[in-house]
């Protein structure tokens, strides 16, 4: 699986889009692979806040419920409604499948974030491939 490089990656294995001061957030497809078919998403409503490296919703597969941490910080913009009734598109698509999009208060903290190289690096190292 090629990551998209122009993607920015947290070690819980979301990523984010940055667009100016809007970054548009979802899960990798390592993160979907690992947690099955997802039946549920739980996204923070229009208007809250999120902090980066805190939990902002959760993903439940027929696995597992897992948290969803948010890599930047901002207000959300747009929560992606269509996963409310597909939730499977995130299995289809990971890097497409958009959970929330954010208005950036912190832009620099996407600095920190891991490119799209030292994701698939870290994956491999967490899967020993």
């Amino acid at each position: 699986m090629a990551y998209p490089a122009a993607y920015r990656y947290t070690r819980e294995h979301e990523w984010v889009k940055i667009d100016g001061d809007q970054g548009t957030v979802g899960i990798t497809d390592y993160a979907q692979h690992s947690l099955g078919d997802i039946v549920f998403v739980d996204a923070p409503k229009v208007g809250s806040s999120v902090e980066a490296g805190k939990v902002f919703g959760s993903v439940e597969s027929v696995k597992a419920v897992s948290d969803l941490y948010a890599p930047v910080s901002g207000e959300v913009t747009a929560v992606n409604e269509e996963l409310q009734a597909s939730p499977e598109k995130i299995n289809t698509a990971a890097h497409d499948a958009w959970i929330i999009k954010v208005k950036l208060s912190k832009p620099s903290e996407a600095d920190s974030l891991l490119s799209a190289a030292d994701y698939e690096k870290f994956t491999a190292e967490e899967t020993g491939h």
